[in-house]
Protein backbone atom coordinates (compact mmCIF):
# COMPACT_ATOMS: atom_id res chain seq x y z
CA UNK A 1 0.00 0.00 0.00
CA UNK A 2 1.34 3.42 -1.07
CA UNK A 3 1.05 6.42 1.43
CA UNK A 4 0.14 9.49 -0.56
CA UNK A 5 -0.31 11.68 2.44
CA UNK A 6 0.86 11.96 6.11
CA UNK A 7 -3.10 12.54 6.87
CA UNK A 8 -3.40 8.64 5.95
CA UNK A 9 -0.76 6.99 8.77
CA UNK A 10 -2.30 5.08 11.31
CA UNK A 11 0.43 6.18 13.81
CA UNK A 12 0.10 10.01 13.20
CA UNK A 13 -4.29 9.85 13.12
CA UNK A 14 -3.62 8.21 16.82
CA UNK A 15 -1.35 10.85 17.55
CA UNK A 16 -3.68 13.58 16.79
CA UNK A 17 -6.27 11.83 18.63
CA UNK A 18 -3.94 11.13 21.78
CA UNK A 19 -2.77 14.73 21.29
CA UNK A 20 -6.55 16.30 21.52
CA UNK A 21 -7.48 14.10 24.59
CA UNK A 22 -4.61 15.30 26.17
CA UNK A 23 -5.70 18.76 25.48
CA UNK A 24 -9.18 18.31 26.63
CA UNK A 25 -7.91 16.30 29.65
CA UNK A 26 -5.03 19.50 30.78
CA UNK A 27 -7.14 22.32 29.40
CA UNK A 28 -7.95 23.46 33.35
CA UNK A 29 -5.15 22.02 34.85
CA UNK A 30 -3.06 24.84 36.85
CA UNK A 31 0.31 22.88 36.82
CA UNK A 32 1.98 24.81 33.53
CA UNK A 33 5.38 23.41 33.47
CA UNK A 34 3.62 19.91 33.97
CA UNK A 35 0.91 21.02 31.13
CA UNK A 36 2.99 22.29 28.15
CA UNK A 37 5.40 19.86 28.87
CA UNK A 38 3.07 17.02 28.18
CA UNK A 39 0.92 18.47 25.19
CA UNK A 40 4.47 19.27 23.79
CA UNK A 41 5.77 15.59 23.75
CA UNK A 42 2.34 14.34 22.08
CA UNK A 43 2.43 16.89 19.14
CA UNK A 44 5.81 16.04 18.92
CA UNK A 45 4.53 12.71 17.80
CA UNK A 46 2.57 14.08 15.36
CA UNK A 47 4.97 16.51 14.25
CA UNK A 48 7.91 14.31 13.94
CA UNK A 49 6.07 11.48 11.90
CA UNK A 50 4.06 14.45 9.46
CA UNK A 51 7.77 16.02 9.24
CA UNK A 52 9.37 13.14 8.11
CA UNK A 53 7.06 11.85 6.24
CA UNK A 54 7.20 14.95 3.92
CA UNK A 55 10.96 14.99 3.61
CA UNK A 56 10.61 12.74 1.16
CA UNK A 57 13.14 10.07 1.88
CA UNK A 58 13.21 6.74 3.55
CA UNK A 59 16.33 7.87 5.53
CA UNK A 60 14.79 11.30 6.91
CA UNK A 61 11.71 9.51 7.47
CA UNK A 62 13.19 6.89 9.74
CA UNK A 63 15.56 9.39 11.40
CA UNK A 64 11.96 11.43 12.19
CA UNK A 65 10.01 8.55 12.86
CA UNK A 66 12.65 7.88 15.80
CA UNK A 67 12.50 11.10 17.12
CA UNK A 68 8.36 10.63 17.72
CA UNK A 69 8.67 7.43 19.26
CA UNK A 70 10.81 8.82 21.88
CA UNK A 71 8.39 11.43 22.20
CA UNK A 72 5.88 8.64 22.50
CA UNK A 73 8.01 7.28 25.58
CA UNK A 74 8.31 11.15 26.60
CA UNK A 75 4.34 10.76 27.18
CA UNK A 76 4.10 8.04 28.36
CA UNK A 77 6.65 8.62 31.38
CA UNK A 78 4.48 12.02 32.01
CA UNK A 79 1.60 9.66 32.36
CA UNK A 80 2.77 8.15 35.45
CA UNK A 81 3.57 11.12 36.74
CA UNK A 82 -0.08 12.62 35.98
CA UNK A 83 -1.45 9.78 37.69
CA UNK A 84 1.11 10.17 40.61
CA UNK A 85 -0.48 13.55 40.66
CA UNK A 86 -3.53 12.90 40.71
CA UNK A 87 -4.17 14.85 37.34
CA UNK A 88 -5.93 12.04 35.39
CA UNK A 89 -7.97 9.28 36.81
CA UNK A 90 -6.89 5.80 36.62
CA UNK A 91 -9.35 4.85 33.36
CA UNK A 92 -7.41 7.77 32.11
CA UNK A 93 -4.50 6.95 32.57
CA UNK A 94 -5.02 3.34 31.18
CA UNK A 95 -6.45 4.34 28.34
CA UNK A 96 -4.02 6.96 27.30
CA UNK A 97 -0.88 5.01 28.32
CA UNK A 98 -2.53 2.22 26.03
CA UNK A 99 -2.98 4.52 23.29
CA UNK A 100 0.80 5.56 23.59
CA UNK A 101 2.03 2.08 23.48
CA UNK A 102 -0.12 1.48 20.14
CA UNK A 103 1.18 4.53 18.60
CA UNK A 104 4.69 3.14 19.82
CA UNK A 105 4.31 0.13 17.97
CA UNK A 106 2.83 1.34 15.27
CA UNK A 107 5.80 3.61 14.60
CA UNK A 108 8.28 0.53 15.04
CA UNK A 109 6.67 -1.74 12.39
CA UNK A 110 7.09 1.82 9.97
CA UNK A 111 10.75 1.83 11.13
CA UNK A 112 11.19 -1.65 10.07
CA UNK A 113 9.02 -1.09 6.94
CA UNK A 114 12.11 1.55 5.95
CA UNK A 115 15.01 -0.37 7.08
Amino acid sequence: MKIDQFEDIIAWQKSRDLTVTLYQIFKDNRDFGFKDQIQRASVSIMNNIAEGFERGSDADFRRFLFIAKASCGEVRSMLYLAKEFKYVTDSEYSHLSNNAIEISKAISGFIKVLS
